[in-house]
């Protein structure tokens, strides 16, 4: 391996790190306004809620690309100028959307439904360079895809990559079950980033006519939905991939084959992922009905084929195994337990019956950071765990592991149930204060406090540990 391909993934995975740190603690203040702890007001909620959203979602989405990145330079040569260009363009891009949002007050959310953007502001330059952020951080992730596309299809056709021959049972060369996800995620996230591109030309275009000219309503939620929700979707699926390459290692187990129903079960999710995002639609009563029922059924089935495989394969890995449980496998294990409850309770909020009274409480938030905080989140720190057992100076201690773990399972799980009380109690998510209607609201958000505090002096320790142990790696 090239010791540049290990230091690139220590410098990203070390930026990782602290700005998800950063990101906890807006999200913790947040929860601490609603439980009347302290009081930021309103508008700096608003403004956090917009930082916090897009921090999050950005830099488990640039986490999970490392690895991919990382893992893909172990079958082939990768060039490294894609994800050099994507680092510059992630940090100028956080930099510009933090001083759009604490410095110009932009607070649309990190969802940033039109026409929020022309309204939420304070200064008229923070809609500007906000939507400038998000160009830079768009370019940089784009380009950074497509060398991953690229790379994979200087050494297969487009079929074999998406593993038709086996499949079919056809021959051909045999395609890694990393290959094939990597390459299915890849697709998802560039169709996502470039149904971005076609948004913010739209904002643009709206922006600098001064009023003059609107877009349809409509249209933008769907551009907007479409690239986020795809892409979170996405991010996950990129977790997964490394998940396939590196658990049955732990395990003592053989590598991971790319059977027929894993074949078939990636090819659909391709497919499914891409029509899930309608389940955000449903109050708007112009879509077409068609879509509705899409939207249901695709957001019914987007978690099936990813999810059966997976749990399968994890179960019968574990099962009668030589697994020495480390940091690395225990996230890796527990991750997917928590991204199949998480899954669970975003079908439910799917159903359209249950989405009316559902979708505007703490309900979403709760299955959301399930899968993300729990899930995904897990998958890339067993990534994170791994890499630093590889070329880091020593083994974590024992006993730091079973702090680190108990510390991030325990504040996570008691973080997430705050929310999914909320959501049995119709407690609304994006409000920064609870009257006395919905009073459940301030004691649970105390209780999220307390959970939330735990599980962010588990990542401080991770994160102390991690840099102590391979930072060296950075400059030797």
């Amino acid at each position: 391996m090239n010791t540049s391909y290990k230091k690139s993934t220590l410098l990203w995975l070390i930026t990782t790190l602290i700005v998800f740190l950063v990101a906890i603690a807006f999200g913790l203040t947040m929860r601490m306004e609603q439980a009347e702890m302290v009081k930021i007001g309103p508008l700096n909620f608003y403004v956090l809620m917009t930082s916090h959203g897009l921090l999050m979602a950005g830099v488990w989405f640039v986490a999970g690309m490392a690895g991919i990145e990382y893992i893909l330079s172990t079958y082939f040569p990768v060039p490294r100028w894609g994800g050099m260009i994507a680092y510059v363009c992630t940090i100028t891009g956080v930099v510009i959307l933090l001083i759009s949002t604490f410095l110009t007050k932009f607070h649309a959310g990190w969802y940033f439904l039109y026409p929020l953007p022309f309204y939420a502001k304070v200064m008229e330059s923070g809609p500007l360079l906000f939507l400038v952020a998000l160009t830079i951080l768009g370019v940089g992730w784009l380009i950074w895809s497509l060398v991953l596309i690229f790379t994979i299809l200087r050494n297969f056709t487009v079929a074999q990559a998406l593993a038709w021959h086996h499949i079919s049972g056809r021959p051909g060369p045999t395609v890694a079950p990393f290959i094939l996800i990597s390459f299915v995620s890849l697709i998802g996230v560039t169709a996502c980033i470039l149904a971005a591109v076609v948004l913010l030309v739209l904002y643009y275009l709206e922006f600098l006519k001064s009023g003059s000219m609107s877009n349809d309503p409509l249209l933008m939620k769907n551009l907007t939905f479409f690239f986020g929700h795809t892409l979170v979707n996405e991010m996950l699926y990129l977790g997964l991939a490394v998940l396939y390459e590196l658990f049955p290692r732990m395990a003592g187990k053989p590598a991971y084959k790319t059977s027929w129903y894993v074949g078939l079960s990636w090819n659909a999710t391709l497919l499914i992922v891409l029509f899930a995002y309608f389940h955000h639609l449903y109050m708007d009563f112009a879509q077409p009905v068609a879509f509705q029922f899409v939207g249901q059924i695709m957001s019914w089935f987007a978690p099936l084929p990813a999810a059966c495989v997976t749990i399968f394969s994890v179960l019968t890995t574990v099962y009668r195994s030589n697994m020495k449980w480390s940091l690395a496998s225990l996230l890796y294990f527990f991750g997917v337990m928590f991204w199949a409850i998480g899954g669970v309770g975003a079908i439910l909020d799917a159903v359209i019956a249950n989405n009316f009274v559902l979708h505007n409480t703490q309900w979403v938030p709760a299955h959301f950071h399930t899968y993300n905080l729990l899930g995904n989140v897990f998958f890339s720190l067993a990534f994170t765990s791994w890499f630093a057992d590889e070329i880091g100076n020593k083994k974590i201690a024992p006993g730091l592991v079973k702090l680190i773990f108990s510390l991030l399972v325990t504040g996570g799980v008691g973080f997430v149930l705050a929310f999914y009380l909320g959501g049995a109690f119709s407690v609304p998510r994006r409000v920064d204060t609870y009257n006395d209607v919905v009073n459940k609201g301030v004691s649970l958000a105390q209780m999220a406090v307390v959970f939330a505090s735990l599980y962010l002096v588990g990542m401080v320790i991770y994160t102390f540990d991690f840099t102590k142990r391979c930072a060296r790696q950075l400059f030797s």
